[in-house]
């Protein structure tokens, strides 16, 4: 099958934004949650949970949004999972990255994510963000006065998932920076999420229903 490497529209405009201001919420909210546990000195208590529950209602919003957009638009598809090359991409990253070897996977345009990286992201989206969430609201409700039947459930362990799921994600944030800065240079990786386009491989197929279809998704 013949391939054509073209520089695409990978990440649409709504996605960038999504992904910006959801970047700039997560390091509010891990920047306040640590001054409301006591580790952060650069903030005080009562500022910090003020700022900390506006930036979870903000998210949560985005995120209502970016899930109606995924399943709408059919993006959902590309956190599918794969074992397709799996193998080939962790070890990539495991040994290959050290050693300056080529990334063995290439973007195409019914999947812009690698194994590893959709796996990754489905289970932040399906088990990471639901533990916030789960374990954050009923922190909203009992700040707004109208959580008391929740109590139940017992706030230590509320506090002990919360905390858990911050760890998680806190652990991941890392982990993309830092992939960030492997390879490519750090721009080229985040050139794609700035102006949209990187560089898919199309069938003669694909590039044909695109030219005629969707041109302005080509540069």
């Amino acid at each position: 099958m013949s391939m054509n490497t073209i520089k695409l529209v990978v990440f649409k405009r709504f996605e960038r934004l999504w992904h910006w201001s959801q970047m700039a919420l997560i390091f509010t909210l891990l920047f306040s949650g640590s001054a409301i546990y006591g580790v952060n000195p650069l903030m005080g208590f009562a500022d910090a949970v003020t700022l900390h529950t506006w930036a979870a209602m903000i998210l949560i919003v985005i995120w209502l949004f970016a899930t109606f957009w995924l399943f709408t638009t059919g993006q959902w598809r590309h956190y599918l999972p794969t074992t397709k090359n799996f193998i080939e991409v962790a070890r990539f990253y495991a040994y290959g990255i050290f050693k300056g070897e080529d990334h063995p996977y290439r973007k195409t345009y019914r999947r812009k994510h690698n194994p590893l990286q959709a796996m990754t992201y489905l289970l932040v989206k399906t088990v990471i963000f639901p533990a916030i969430w789960l374990s954050g609201i009923p922190y909203l409700l009992i700040s707004f006065g109208i959580g008391g039947f929740l109590n139940d459930l017992g706030l230590g362990n509320i506090a002990l998932v919360h905390t858990a799921a911050a760890i998680a994600i806190t652990v991941f944030v890392i982990a993309h920076v830092y992939l960030l800065t492997t390879g490519h240079s750090f721009t080229e990786h985040v050139k794609p999420m700035i102006t949209g386009y990187d560089d898919v491989e199309l069938t003669d197929e694909e590039l044909a229903y695109i030219k005629a279809d969707e041109p302005g998704l080509l540069k």
